[in-house]
């Protein structure tokens, strides 16, 4: 791996020319009393005449306007400096209303008191990603689907109407455009050290949410038209994420001192990491998770693109092409459609944990919802923060020069690398599936507390199930056939957990009605039919569930079929799926038909035993 020592900067000439120097250019100095009145309010007039379009398409001419918003940035830096907290609060707090989250700006008037270059950097992070959201709000006050980048919703008619073209120009300039200072990207993606980042700029991104506000106020007055927030994101299932032991201070000590010799951490970015970490300390969890996330990332690029051989991509790319992000440094193949070398270097386990964490629809996807401002940051799980710290100081570890061989056999560190090495993917639809299997399992399990089944028989079948779940089947970079199989799969195994719920709820209300006497005569002729048919049932689900677990193990050879006989097993697969689902119907409260759902079971297994005489389930090609 390259010596993180020699990277000075992530950003490119033309981008750390931007950020860093573009707007200190102009020495005008401009009277704070024509840019804000002495009540708080912004005259937008005294900032969009800095805006400036290029003659050609009259679109943003984001060199000049930068040029050109620098002084005004720096006196409203100043004007807030000058301000106790008490007249700023006065002042401003009730513009920040609209973000459903005053107080967040109220923490960034603090943070720039004092201009500590990392909660700088921290505070517009989670400035621009709660300005997002609300934005998206808004954008929703007349428009239908919020667009998912933050780029094309500033560039959204919708916006426009609201606030005024001239308006969104401004806001492009400091976010959501490459050719601008693009500060929410440079920063979210890891890319600007903390000294990097203007202190001014993030005090200017403050006084324009202010004034959004004061714009927003106005149309909603006329208009009548109500703002609605969204709710947040919240993260079921927090088990799930469960792969790491807790995180103690000896734990977080030992990471501080690999931080200092780790190869994966870049020098400019060290007081990212030692924040991070001092932040998990303190409790602040979403602070922690959105220092360390960024890191993360370039981290991980300093490595891809040493495997890769591709240097040029650790800095940000010009503005006519993509940065290289988590998305690209995760996929199979490079833009070139050579094999990427980054999964090999890593290897599985941590791939896996990667996808799991960002990627996969069902997974957390924490860097999606903390970098839109979908989580509610005052309650941030300390369950995810400390997966994620914990697997950062194993890739500090793994990623250290030979000498550091006593961190891995470190008696705190040796139990992280071990959870580390093996670790499979709990968000991938194969390992949803498996958890599916198993819990509809647990479901049939309770049907031997009715008159149907015997325990012996549940209990060899559950074993059976146990056996075949734990068997490692390969989740990285699925190939689409395999994707849709298990999307059928996973459907025809929610339909059986349906029915097997349907079942226990009749069978517990009609035992009580029957011992109540409270059943007519034709009830309790269907009641004897039910205990009947789900003596015929019970088998045919767990046999479902076999073929389910069979066909999951062996999932990956439906890639070698031929095109015909895809089709063929896939519409098998349908026909099971259509049964289930008919079963769902029949076994409900509703419908209570029970000797239906005896013709329906034997046609189906009719169906299921022809497919299997012909040899083409996937269990049969791996015999």
């Amino acid at each position: 791996m390259a010596s993180s020592d020699s990277v000075t900067t992530c950003l490119s000439p033309p981008v750390h020319y931007v950020l860093c120097k573009l707007g200190f250019e102009k020495k005008d100095l401009y009277d704070i009393n024509n840019i804000v009145s002495e009540n708080g309010e912004v005259c937008w007039q005294s900032i969009t005449e800095h805006v400036h379009y290029l003659e050609s398409d009259r679109s943003v001419d984001y060199i000049k306007s930068i040029r050109s918003l620098g002084p005004v940035c720096e006196s409203v830096n100043l004007h807030f400096k000058s301000l106790t907290k008490d007249k700023f609060v006065v002042q401003y707090a009730v513009w920040f209303q609209w973000t459903n989250y005053a107080e967040l700006f109220l923490e960034v008037f603090d943070v720039l008191q004092y201009a500590q270059s990392t909660e700088v950097a921290l505070g517009l992070m989670k400035l621009t990603s709660c300005l997002e959201r609300a934005l998206g709000d808004v954008h929703l006050l007349i428009g239908k689907d919020c667009p998912f980048l933050l780029r094309d919703l500033l560039a959204s008619e919708q916006l426009a109407v609201v606030f005024g073209q001239v308006v969104m120009d401004v806001l492009r300039i400091f976010i959501g455009s490459p050719y601008g200072l693009n500060l929410r990207n440079v920063l979210w993606h890891g890319f600007a050290s903390p000294h990097e980042i203007p202190a001014k700029y993030c005090a200017m991104l403050l006084f324009l949410t202010a004034g959004l506000g004061q714009l927003l106020q106005t149309y909603l007055l006329k208009t009548k038209y109500v703002l609605v927030h969204r709710p947040y994101v919240t993260f079921i299932r927090l088990e799930d994420l469960d792969a790491f032991p807790d995180l103690n201070h000896e734990t977080l000590r030992v990471a501080e001192e690999l931080l200092q010799v780790s190869n994966f951490v870049l020098r400019t970015m060290l007081p990212f990491w030692m924040a991070a970490l001092t932040a998990f300390k303190q409790s602040r969890y979403a602070d922690c998770v959105i220092l360390l996330l960024p890191q993360l990332e370039a981290g991980l690029r300093l490595l891809f693109t040493t495997t890769n051989n591709c240097p040029n991509r650790l800095l940000t790319a010009e503005s006519s092409a993509f940065y290289t992000t988590f998305d690209e440094m995760l996929t199979k193949h490079l833009d070139n459609e050579e094999i990427n070398q980054l999964p090999s270097v890593l290897e599985e386990p941590a791939m896996e944990f990667l996808w799991d964490f960002l990627n996969h629809q069902e997974g957390p996807r924490i860097r999606d919802h903390l970098s839109h401002g979908e989580i509610n940051l005052k309650a941030f799980p300390r369950e995810i923060a400390n997966q994620l710290v914990a697997f950062a100081i194993t890739l500090l570890c793994r990623f250290s020069d030979e000498d550091t061989v006593a961190f891995k056999e470190h008696l705190i560190i040796k139990p992280l690398m071990n959870c580390a090495s093996c670790y499979r993917s709990r968000f991938h639809p194969i390992s949803r599936l498996k958890k599916q299997v198993l819990e509809c399992m647990k479901s049939i399990h309770l049907w031997h507390e009715l008159p149907t089944v015997t325990e012996e028989q549940i209990q060899t079948l559950k074993g059976l199930l146990l056996e075949l779940c734990a068997r490692h089947v390969s989740t990285l970079y699925s190939p689409r056939p395999v994707l849709e199989v298990l999307v059928v799969l996973r459907k025809i195994c929610t339909q059986c957990h349906q029915v097997s719920e349907q079942v226990i709820a009749s069978i517990k209300l009609r035992y009580q009605q029957w011992t109540e006497k409270t059943l007519r005569s034709r009830q309790r002729h269907n009641y004897l039919r039910m205990l009947n048919s789900i003596k015929f049932l019970s088998p045919v689900l767990r046999l479902i569930l076999v073929l389910i677990t069979l066909e999951l193990v062996n999932v990956h050879l439906v890639c070698k079929k031929n095109p015909s006989d895809y089709h063929q097993y896939l519409k098998f697969l349908k026909s099971v799926l259509q049964y289930a689902e008919n079963l769902v119907t029949y076994t409900s409260l509703e419908k209570n038909k029970w000797d239906e759902t005896i013709q329906l079971t034997n046609k189906a297994l009719l169906k299921i035993r022809k497919f299997s005489d012909g040899k083409l389930t996937l269990i049969q090609s791996a015999t």
